[in-house]
């Protein structure tokens, strides 16, 4: 552990900042439109904001830097914040078709329906779990076949060496895309349960 200070470099900070960045935009969207929601509905919409953002503003120059050439090649800001993340799994460097697949999904779908939701949710749509429940779902698959493969395989392109890679890059990073969509496939699993108990009693009465 004694090169852990040298971990945290000007462009680890960099980006480290821009992904605080990111969620502090999604938390000042959902407090601009969400005011009318509870409490609740307006933590899932900073989740959505920033779950959007994040899928358009980033991951999807890392599609179109990957269709064009590779993020190794690559020169930009946005570059430099992937070859970043690179360090930890180097697949994102080298235009992965596994990872460039998962990402033309999930910034096209992910992106379109977490704004989608976020607009059933203000405005009180009738469709708002069934889209919940979709894209949770893709978030959660895409979660899964971003890893498995690789895992499956030995995890030749991972580095676990150190704290930053694994826990704050790898851990983190991934995991609350899969922490967040569980709690909300249990939000919709309980609200789906709530709608159909006034059903069964409606259907016990006629059957009286």
């Amino acid at each position: 552990m004694a090169d852990s200070p040298s971990l945290l470099t000007p462009v680890a900070v960099y980006s480290l900042s821009a992904c605080a960045a990111q969620f502090a935009a999604g938390y000042l969207l959902a407090l601009l439109w969400g005011r009318k929601c509870s409490t609740v509905d307006r933590w899932v919409l900073v989740w959505l904001f920033y779950d959007a953002i994040v899928h358009i503003t980033l991951e999807g120059p890392f599609v179109y830097m990957s269709l064009v050439g590779t993020v190794e090649t690559s020169d930009n800001l946005i570059a430099e914040l992937w070859k970043e993340y690179g360090k930890a799994d180097r697949r994102w460097l080298h235009s992965d078709p596994n990872i460039v697949s998962l990402e033309l999904l999930t910034v096209v779908l992910g992106g379109l329906l977490a704004l989608v939701l976020a607009y059933a949710i203000i405005k009180d749509k009738h469709y708002r779990h069934f889209v919940q429940i979709t894209l949770c779902v893709c978030e959660l698959y895409g979660g899964w076949m971003t890893f498995c493969p690789d895992w499956l395989t030995g995890s030749p392109s991972l580095n676990t060496s150190n704290w930053l890679y694994l826990w704050i890059y790898l851990v983190f990073f991934n995991g609350v895309w899969v922490v967040v969509p569980g709690l909300l496939l249990w939000q919709s699993w309980i609200w789906l349960k709530e709608m159909h108990k006034p059903q069964r009693s409606l259907s016990s009465k006629k059957t009286e």
